[in-house]
């Protein structure tokens, strides 16, 4: 056989295999991509603000194209970034669009377009847990959007305090929906759990 045609069939099967494996790492970079950019994000969490659900330095998944398909609700944990920030806050959806929320001496009111108002059920949160407002405001009215909490109540900075900008005339304490990116699926590490509404 000549070596020589040897050679070169050994240069072309080199070629062929390398050339397939910069495709199959091309495919799965875009497959990555576009799950990272369009369907889930990985966050991994900064703060205590939702304790005991949600921990320092917990790594999480957030559900960004569900939305798309059945409306954020009631309970349900969201990432976003608030109004005059620039980093990912994750909260609990409080309050929803046309309610108004009362926060006053540890009690929560949820009251509707009808004004007919109900006591938010806050059970599920740890024994002692104080629920306030301490920044000039104690009455919120939810225009668009939405009113969001932390579980851990005295650390959270939250709607109640306009994300930390304080209550002032014009500081903005809704999530609007084209600041959020998605709502909590899944922690992954380090015990893996799913979230969902603490009354179900």
């Amino acid at each position: 056989m000549n070596k020589n045609l040897f050679h070169i069939d050994n240069i072309k099967l080199f070629f062929f295999e390398a050339f397939d494996l910069i495709a199959y790492i091309i495919f799965v970079a875009g497959i990555v991509f576009f799950i990272r950019f369009f369907i889930v994000n990985p966050f991994n969490v900064v703060g205590s603000s939702m304790f005991p659900t949600i921990q320092e330095k917990d790594f999480i998944l957030v559900d960004k194209i569900s939305e798309r398909f059945t409306p954020y609700k009631r309970w349900d944990i969201i990432v976003f970034v608030p109004p005059g920030k620039n980093i990912p806050y994750v909260k609990r959806i409080i309050g929803l669009s046309w309610e108004t929320v009362k926060v006053k001496n540890n009690i929560v009111t949820i009251c509707d377009s009808s004004n007919q108002c109900t006591i938010l059920d806050q059970s599920f949160l740890p024994t002692g847990t104080i629920t306030e407002a301490n920044c000039g405001k104690d009455t919120f009215e939810v225009t668009s959007g939405f009113f969001v909490m932390g579980d851990n109540r005295w650390a959270s900075t939250d709607s109640r305090c306009c994300f930390g900008l304080q209550c002032y005339k014009n500081t903005n304490y809704l999530v609007p929906m084209d600041h959020i990116i998605g709502k909590v699926l899944v922690r992954v590490f380090p015990n893996p759990i799913n979230f969902v509404n603490p009354f179900n």
